[in-house]
């Protein structure tokens, strides 16, 4: 899994590099945090610095 989200970070990133129009920068800038985010996530579970189980 972390594998296809460096993947696609690594794409957005590209993307980001070629965007020119401003809406398309902030809906790439937008999907890209997301997917850093849920790398990080990814990477705490891995890591057990995080629980992978819902609190309740």
């Amino acid at each position: 899994m972390t594998y296809e989200l460096e993947c696609q970070i690594e794409e957005l990133r590209a993307e980001l590099r070629n965007a020119v129009e401003p809406c398309e920068r902030r809906q790439i800038e937008t999907e890209l945090e997301l997917a850093q985010a849920e790398l990080a996530q990814a990477m705490a579970e891995l890591d057990g610095s995080v629980d992978a189980e819902p609190p309740f």
